[in-house]
């Protein structure tokens, strides 16, 4: 799930929330080698990170999970409470399950750990910013094996028509939107229109929420992705 859409913006901004200053220099000079990828701030604690959010309105934000105070699941609900579209992608040594599926409750779009290697750290950085999920492959089991029992199928006619149904189903499997344009035979434009229907209507920012969604909900079926 970490490739991303090729329509990007020309400069991604990001905000390191770390409460290490080693890590986000480190992570900064890794981020900023890139020539479309751009740091405006960053952070220590999960307050600090909602007031630069608010100041700086990034794109894309990397979240640490456990920081002194405000942690990183509080201050990510925090974040998207105030800008839905706003792409925070979690990156820490964290794999346990209350961290992973709390803060993908609260909105987060990614989930990498920090023994990721760098292109795919940058991969999900413009995956996130694109719209795309960005699951460190041990962490979309975790999605994969908590949601292969238990969901109820519900109907989506009242909230999504059977083409919005079709994106979000081709959607799930990490497809692109130019991969879902082409399995559909329609354009990318019309792919991105759907998606941004299908989070208004759920009530969600980000794919990784819309495809938990449409799990929780019995529309996808986990055995398929």
């Amino acid at each position: 799930m970490l490739d991303a859409d090729t329509a990007l913006p020309q400069t991604i901004s990001l905000l390191l929330v770390d409460d290490h200053p080693v890590v986000r220099k480190g992570t900064r000079e890794l981020l900023e080698g890139e020539s479309d990828l751009k740091v405006v701030g960053e952070a220590g604690s999960g307050e600090e990170a909602i007031a630069q959010a608010r100041a700086l309105r990034p794109q894309v934000i990397l979240m640490d999970v456990s920081m002194p105070g405000m942690n990183g699941i509080e201050a990510t609900r925090a974040i998207k409470a105030e800008q839905p579209g706003v792409g925070v992608l979690v990156l820490t040594s964290y794999d346990d399950d209350a961290y992973v599926f709390a803060l993908l409750e609260a909105g987060a779009a990614g989930y990498l750990l920090k023994n990721a290697s760098e292109d795919d750290l940058l991969g999900a950085v413009r995956a996130v910013a694109g719209g795309e999920s960005a699951l460190h492959p041990s962490i979309a089991r975790k999605v994969l094996e908590r949601f292969s029992v238990g969901s109820q199928p519900s109907p989506p006619e009242d909230e999504l028509s059977n083409r919005e149904l079709e994106v979000l189903r081709v959607a799930a499997t990490g497809h692109t939107n130019k991969e879902i344009a082409r399995d559909l035979d329609i354009s990318p434009r019309t792919v991105q229109v759907h998606l941004a229907n299908i989070f208004s209507k759920l009530g969600v920012g980000s794919r990784t929420e819309a495809v938990l969604h449409g799990i929780k909900r019995g529309w996808i079926d986990p055995k398929t992705l």
